[in-house]
């Protein structure tokens, strides 16, 4: 796959909501996930850890209402797009919009490194 149908894949499936998929399918075995400064767990290896940080980012929420990913820019070996979310966090007041700017690595046909920009949330 290029990149730019890694991007398109991922955009695809995260749609979607089937991120089993999009790690089986488009991540390496050896994936690097990082989140900014402050963030527990900031940085998770491989995907055992994509799956723990999954599972406490799910723990965390009472409801989800929808997202919006935009549209992917590449630079060499490297993409990027905006993706917000709209979530409920447990023993939060409502809803709030979460909004990164999402950066993806690839190598070899599979993303090898993610890392995530945003200004953390008291409650995400």
């Amino acid at each position: 796959m290029t990149i730019q149908e890694i991007a398109a894949r991922l955009i695809e499936l995260a749609n979607q909501g089937d991120f089993k998929t999009i790690y089986a399918e488009l991540f390496s075995p050896e994936i690097v996930s990082i989140e900014p400064e402050g963030v527990p767990d900031r940085k998770s290896h491989g995907f055992d850890g994509l799956k723990e940080k999954g599972e406490k980012w799910n723990a965390g929420l009472e409801a989800f209402h929808g997202q919006e990913i935009g549209e992917p820019v590449f630079a060499g070996n490297f993409f990027c797009m905006p993706w917000t979310t709209n979530v409920t966090f447990k023993g939060a007041p409502g809803p709030v919009e979460f909004s990164e700017l999402c950066v993806y690595e690839v190598k070899d046909g599979k993303i090898v490194k993610e890392q995530f920009f945003y200004t953390p949330q008291e409650n995400g």
